[in-house]
Formats: structure tokens, C-alpha cells, sequence
């Protein structure tokens, strides 16, 4: 019969995901305000270069803070 100790349990857990600190959530929105506000700023030859239009740009900047697109997540 095999026991179980404290290490070899440990590594039967499942996986958690790491979590992230309150700085690090914060730092987080702080650069997803500073990004929308750099956006809004773009005139329509720079909003063209970027593929959008000046109706997305304005939608995206005003979006609340803490509600980032998925593909901006993906990148943490």
C-alpha cells in the first residue's frame, strides 16, 4: 500500500491558476486607461493606419477601466 505524503500530494493537485496581486491589477487598468486616452488623441490618417475607424476609436475609449478585450488579457 502507498501512502500519500505532503509532497507527493502536492504534485497530484491540479494546477491553479497564479493569482495576481492588487498593484499588479491596478498597474494593469492605469495602462489600459493610458491606452485609451493615447487612442482618443489619434487623428483619422493614424486611426486609418491602424485599421480603425474614428467610431470604433471612440467606442473603445470610452469603455470602463476594468474592461479590457480578451485578446488584451492574453498577453498578462
Amino acid at each position: 500500500m502507498t501512502f500519500l505524503t505532503r509532497r507527493n500530494a502536492a504534485c497530484c493537485a491540479p494546477a491553479r491558476p497564479a493569482r495576481q496581486g492588487l498593484f499588479a491589477t491596478l498597474a494593469r487598468m492605469a495602462a489600459y486607461h493610458r491606452s485609451r486616452r493615447a487612442l482618443e488623441r489619434l487623428d483619422s490618417r493614424l486611426l486609418d493606419d491602424l485599421g480603425l475607424s474614428e467610431t470604433e476609436a471612440a467606442f473603445e475609449a470610452r469603455r470602463w477601466i476594468w474592461d479590457a478585450p480578451d485578446h488584451w488579457r492574453a498577453g498578462r
